[in-house]
């Protein structure tokens, strides 16, 4: 797994790829889309895996870390609030 602080940077940039509206998927249906959009990374923040795909953020609290062939990149939060420190 990735730091955190690298997690940080990548969340902020599919922020930048994607609007602030989030879409939730149950397991399967998470996985497939994953097959579907082909994201280089997948984001892990809490139970929560997501990634940006058309103009969205893809989440699901149903898979595991090794469900992805992608890399998996741990993060500590994850807000669609403006950057504070």
């Amino acid at each position: 797994m990735v730091a955190a602080g690298g997690a940080t940077a990548a969340a902020i940039a599919a922020n930048l790829v994607s609007s602030s509206y989030r879409v939730k998927f149950r397991r399967r249906e998470f996985l497939d889309l994953v097959a579907i959009a082909k994201p280089t990374t997948i984001y892990h923040v809490r139970r929560m895996h997501f990634f940006a795909y058309d103009g969205f953020v893809m989440y699901t609290f149903e898979c595991d870390n090794r469900e992805f062939p992608q890399p998996v990149v741990d993060g500590i939060e994850f807000s669609n609030r403006p950057w504070d420190e």
